[in-house]
């Protein structure tokens, strides 16, 4: 009850509950930070499988009957030929062991030769990773890097991915 200036006891109306002003609890900074390093975390996974789904291997080349490709220097290349290893019978990969770490290796010479011990393939890697369409059978593979020459046996089967790496020291 209020008094009002005339002295008269004077009552407040009493505002119906739809009409109280509701307050809305505000967001905390905290939760404003987490949310922004959420969206940022989105987009870049979005941005790196973007990169990763558009990378694209070389142009392939053709010896014989023979397809292959060669390379591998970047990002966006290394990524596309490891991603394209499952499609060729046989991977190559190319190392230098110096002071203790691994770098890839360019330049090298690549010889398949077949049981027959007839050349296959004579061509030079421009990257790291040289990939071969062969048919199944067993192959004697060289590389050569600065002079100093490297042999694997390879048995390609009908299906899968032989995978051989040399690494020079």
């Amino acid at each position: 009850m209020y008094f009002h200036t005339s002295h008269r006891p004077v009552q407040k109306a009493a505002l119906p509950a739809t009409s109280m002003p509701v307050i809305q609890p505000t967001a905390k900074p905290a939760s404003q930070a987490v949310a922004r390093f959420m969206f940022a975390a989105i987009l870049l996974i979005a941005a790196l499988a973007y990169t990763q789904a558009h990378a694209e291997l070389p142009p392939l080349q053709h010896q014989g009957s023979t397809d292959y490709v060669s390379g591998g220097v970047g990002l966006d290349e290394s990524t596309a030929f490891k991603a394209a290893m499952a499609q060729f019978p046989l991977a190559l990969t190319f190392a230098s062991n110096r002071d203790g770490h691994s770098d890839y290796v360019a330049d090298v010479q690549v010889v398949v030769r077949d049981s027959q011990n007839n050349n296959i393939l004579n061509a030079t890697s421009e990257g790291p990773y040289f990939l071969a369409r062969l048919p199944a059978g067993k192959y004697d593979v060289f590389a050569t890097y600065k002079g100093q020459t490297q042999s694997r046996k390879a048995d390609i089967g009908s299906t899968g991915t032989v995978r051989l790496i040399f690494e020079w020291k």
